[in-house]
């Protein structure tokens, strides 16, 4: 295939065309001259006339030895001009010919010998300046030898885009010789795989001229299609000196390397991103379940299809054996599932809050008892039974496509508490040594989040007992009284408080309604209810005026540590009905009097109990049969982001049913009045003066009730 046949431009035999100027012949400027076998010119071309300077008038018929050669070097051409006439026929070289203006030019010669019909000799003699063909030598040299041993493929296509030549950096890229490239379309060679963008970048640049430059492709490696090689491709129009279009050049350099240090680098970047959003994510609260549910949805769907948290149960149960001895199997309880997507295999996974006990061979056996990650790049149908709980579920994953399994150790101060469990059934990627990294680094942020909540659910579950075992279990039902109660811990991940209430019988069908509040939280908080609680109940049976109760209990609890309380003390005495009542530092009681509406008592605040040396006073106010005191604390009505005020006014609202049982009023209160997570516990106590007292009541208490 020769060059003008290749780019599509050389004429056919039936189809003759006008090459345009500038192609190679018209670069040298080839010129011709013919001489007669005297040496005499009978034909001289144009372009003699341009190298020479003679015209054609001057030339022809002259001895062309006497034109255009000096006089030193005519022998030497007379013999030259015999050998070829009668010796080889042929003669190539350089040789000085005199110009018309006088001066010597060395020109490239090409000489041989022709024959007419009737047997005459002739000489033929083609010429060109040896400085324009060393210059075309050298430049096609160069271009050869740049191209060949160029690292860089190249390869030049004509304008159907199809193969012309290539050199052998591009057979290598492609995996395929250059005689296989000839004459084949684009397509059916090149390894990249958008090869729809390859073929509109060449073609765009064919129309408009206009280079595209360090275009990035990827495509399968020649020696490994499993790898994936990058390429960085540059492309041009080809045109001959007059600009007549030729075809297109492409460069193509490999960047793998770089490509996959870019992708690494971007991986990199997201595992940091991925593992910064885990931080903020996980361990919001110290909700043991939460956290769980926070550290399996941060898992999908950048890390896996499916993810679930589980920990040993004997770690919710306190044992510090981080699992049972090797070769035994393990007890685990499911916390949490999440899914990128909808998918089957959810269903295959433990639900939440359920146990199941793993035989030695399971995975995540093995990786609870190792303290190991456990990676199973390429799950076969043998591997499905070692990862589901059961043969239904092996099943369910094989459905769903589950095709890699990846579970890591959740590992806090040294302890194993469970597994993170994570499978891909829609990405199609296998996990990697990367995807270990980067799984550990979440299990072991997202473990000592666990840990925390597992110990803060443990020292809130021992105040709460604590608290519930100093809380009275059912206050006795008075004679001249009916009551109803609540305790109600935080709705929160907080820690239980201090409330409590009390109701205490007294001397004289007396009764003492008490309601309190220790400030802070935990273990030290109920200790210190506790301990104030006792107190009270105690001083109450010495039958003192309730500011002087409250002054005592003020000095017992200066002497706890770090302890400050509210508390509201009241007695109901059915023979002279009445009521006092002191308050420390406690919101006011509501009083609910039939045919009024219910209304906060007007009493002195008072300093809390703790600071010490403060006055208590005692306010003194009718109740009569029928009326209902409230008294409560403020977890009841005390929220973020709603005056106290307010919430006081809604409060009162809520009491104005006065048909209403104490028991549905107190279920009415907390329903409406408290929300999900709300961060204080309330203790909730009403009472309601009968009119008739209890049957065994010793005659003449009734008589002596007030009105």
């Amino acid at each position: 295939m020769n060059s003008s046949e290749a780019f599509g431009a050389g004429p056919s035999r039936s189809d003759p065309a006008v090459s345009p100027p500038g192609s190679l012949l018209d670069v040298l400027n080839i010129a011709a001259v013919v001489l007669d076998a005297q040496g005499h010119i009978v034909f001289w071309s144009p372009q003699a006339e341009e190298l020479f300077g003679y015209t054609a008038h001057e030339a022809l018929g002259r001895f062309a030895g006497r034109l255009l050669v000096q006089e030193q070097d005519l022998g030497t051409v007379i013999e030259l001009f015999t050998e070829v006439m009668e010796g080889s026929g042929s003669w190539s070289g350089v040789f000085p010919v005199r110009h018309k203006d006088g001066t010597t030019l060395l020109v490239e010669f090409r000489n041989m010998r022709l024959t007419d019909q009737a047997g005459a000799a002739y000489a033929l003699g083609i010429a060109s300046d040896r400085n324009v063909v060393r210059s075309v030598e050298r430049n096609l040299a160069l271009s050869a030898r740049l191209v060949s041993q160029s690292p860089i493929g190249h390869a030049v296509l004509d304008t159907d885009l199809r193969y012309v030549t290539v050199n052998p950096a591009l057979e290598r890229i492609i995996g395929l010789p250059a005689d296989r490239h000839a004459g084949r379309h684009i397509r059916e060679t090149e390894p990249f795989r958008d090869m729809e963008a390859v073929e509109s970048a060449m073609r765009r640049v064919l129309e408009t001229g206009s280079p595209l430059l360090d275009q990035f492709a990827t495509g399968q490696d020649p020696d490994a299609p499993e790898q994936e090689r990058a390429w960085s491709v540059s492309y041009y129009r080809l045109e001959d000196s007059v600009g007549k279009v030729l075809g297109v050049v492409t460069s193509v350099v490999d960047v793998t390397e770089r490509h996959r240090t870019a992708t690494e680098a971007a991986r990199a970047r997201h595992r940091l991103a991925l593992v910064a959003d885990a931080s903020v994510r996980i361990g919001t609260t110290l909700d043991l379940g939460q956290t769980a549910r926070e550290l399996a949805e941060v898992s999908v769907p950048e890390l896996a299809d499916v993810a679930a948290v589980d920990v040993l149960d004997s770690v919710l149960d306190s044992r510090r054996t981080p699992v049972e001895q090797p070769g035994g199997g393990a007890t685990f309880r499911a916390l949490a599932v999440a899914a990128g997507h909808p998918s089957e295999a959810v269903t295959a996974a433990d639900p939440p809050g359920e146990t199941a006990k793993y035989e030695p061979d399971r995975l995540v056996t093995q990786c609870v008892s190792s303290g190991r990650p456990v990676l199973v790049a390429r799950v076969t149908a043998q591997d499905l039974p070692r990862i589901a709980r059961d043969a239904a579920a092996a099943g369910t994953l094989a459905r769903a496509g589950v095709h890699s399994y990846l579970a890591v150790p959740l590992i806090a101060r040294g302890e194993v508490l469970g597994a993170l469990d994570l499978k891909r059934d829609r990405n199609p990627l296998p996990f990697t040594e990367d995807d270990v990294l980067l799984a550990g680094e979440l299990a072991a942020r997202a473990a000592v989040c666990i840990d925390n909540a597992r110990w803060f659910q443990r020292e809130r579950n021992t105040a709460l007992t604590l608290q519930r075992s100093l809380l009275p279990a059912r206050p006795p039902q008075q004679r001249w009284m009916e009551v109803a109660y609540r305790y109600q811990p935080a709705q929160a991940a907080g820690e239980v408080g201090g409330d409590w209430f009390d109701v205490i019988p007294l001397p004289g069908d007396k009764t003492a309604l008490v309601v309190g509040d220790v400030m802070g939280s935990g273990i030290t908080a109920a200790a210190a209810m506790g301990q104030l609680r006792t107190a009270t109940r105690t001083l109450a049976a010495l039958e003192l005026d309730p500011a002087q109760l409250l002054g005592h209990l003020d000095a017992i609890a200066s002497e706890l540590e770090s302890s400050f309380a509210t508390c509201v003390y009241a007695v109901h005495d059915p023979r002279r009905g009445e009521c006092l009542v002191s308050t420390a530092g406690h919101l006011p009681p509501v009083l609910i009097r039939a045919g009024a509406a219910p209304r906060l008592l007007e009493l002195p605040t008072g300093a809390p109990l703790g600071v010490g040396g403060v006055r208590f006073d005692t306010t003194r106010f009718p109740l009569a049969p029928g009326d209902r005191l409230v008294l409560y604390t403020d977890g009841l009505v005390e929220t973020r982001d709603e005056p106290i005020d307010s919430r006081l006014e809604t409060l009162l609202s809520l009491l104005g049913d006065q048909v209403r049982p104490l028991e549905t009023t107190c279920d009415v209160l907390l329903g409406s009045l408290r929300e999900p997570g709300d961060h204080d516990d309330v203790a909730l106590l009403i009472a309601r003066i009968r009119s008739d007292a209890l049957p065994g009541d010793p005659a003449g208490h009734a008589a002596t009730a007030p009105d």
